[in-house]
């Protein structure tokens, strides 16, 4: 993948201003408030039925928020029809739940899919193959494009899916529970992978998770080009530009840096922040 360094502008990817939404009378999310800059990365903590993987529908637009605002690329989404949502998404790389990959197609078909289908990226179709083949490279899984789903373990699927994200190069970055289901082994594979391609490209990013040690790696570490992996950041290293918005019962419990998640002294709250803590 190409080299990119973070937005020096910052300007906001992405924002949430007062967003509320329920299903039927139930409330998902109430009155969320943040904002992610260029080349941020978001961590979104919080148990199970807390409201994250709504939150990415609504950033994708594929919930609309009952009142509030999301904004996109500087740009409120709010009256978009939904022939203008096609532009906006094309601009974003997701990583589905389990890897949402395709089951009846290839490896190569499934990280192909968004290049096909996606007109406003303009990719000519003699550019798809070495596209594919590059991001398959990129996440360890070269020579895998003729086996399908099936055939891959579960690590191999999410990469397959981490792949298929950053195939068109997007300027954000969506990741809803990568690791979930994983061994420990496999799921600091997967963070780290996420980690490489965030210091590649400069991606901003919004990572939910439920385990606290996915964000302990990715506040914590840079990768490394020199060595392949990923290096723990160091006295006078700049540390990568982490926030946390941590969700209970769709409300936000805790937003803020990991020195001051690590410093937060509510029990909801410290279950996400194990000890020792890689705090900038």
């Amino acid at each position: 993948m190409p080299t990119t360094t973070p937005q020096s502008d910052a300007q906001v990817q992405l924002a949430f201003d007062n967003v509320c939404f329920s299903f039927d009378e139930t409330p998902a999310l109430c009155n969320v408030s943040f904002e992610l800059r260029g080349g941020e990365t978001l961590v979104v903590l919080g148990a199970a039925g807390s409201g994250k993987t709504v939150l990415l529908k609504l950033a994708l637009g594929l919930l609309r928020p009952d009142s509030g605002r999301v904004i996109l690329f500087g740009r409120d989404t709010s009256a978009l029809s939904e022939r203008q949502w096609y532009a906006v998404r094309s601009r974003i790389g997701v990583l589905f739940q389990e890897g949402g990959l395709f089951d009846s197609l290839n490896i190569e078909d499934n990280v192909a899919y968004p290049l096909r289908n996606q007109p406003e990226l303009h990719v000519v179709e003699s550019e798809i193959l070495p596209r594919v083949a590059q991001s398959l490279e990129f996440v360890e899984l070269a020579g895998t494009q003729e086996q399908y789903p099936s055939e891959l373990s579960g690590g191999m699927r999410r990469r397959a899916g981490i792949a298929r994200a950053i195939v068109t190069q997007p300027d954000l970055l969506l990741y809803d529970s990568p690791t979930a289901g994983l061994d420990p082994i496999t799921a600091n594979t997967i963070v780290a992978l996420i980690v490489k391609g965030r210091d590649v490209r400069g991606a901003t990013t919004v990572f939910v998770t439920q385990r606290g040690q996915d964000g302990q790696i990715l506040a914590g570490c840079r990768y490394d080009p020199a060595t392949g992996g990923l290096r723990r950041i160091a006295a006078g290293d700049t540390p990568p530009a982490t926030r946390y918005l941590v969700l209970k019962e769709g409300a936000v419990a805790f937003s803020g840096s990991p020195a001051e998640l690590a410093g937060c002294n509510d029990s909801y709250v410290a279950k996400f922040a194990p000890a020792p803590f890689l705090a900038s």
